[in-house]
């Protein structure tokens, strides 16, 4: 499984997420080091997507 390891600007990366999922709020997106799982599982349910495509798509931003 790959991890996802938050680098640079999150807040940028923020946007870029929000522009594709609109459904996804600030508080879908916070982010606190240490805790990317719930990161991760809040934007699972909300985009229907698997987590490993997830990391692979915020590491391509």
């Amino acid at each position: 499984m790959d991890k996802l390891e938050i680098k640079g600007n999150w807040n940028e990366l923020k946007g870029k997420i929000k522009s594709a999922y609109g459904n996804l709020t600030d508080d879908d997106l916070k982010y606190e080091e240490g805790k990317e799982d719930q990161l991760l599982g809040k934007i699972e349910q909300k985009t229907g997507k698997a987590r490993d495509e997830i990391i692979k798509w915020i590491k391509s931003l």
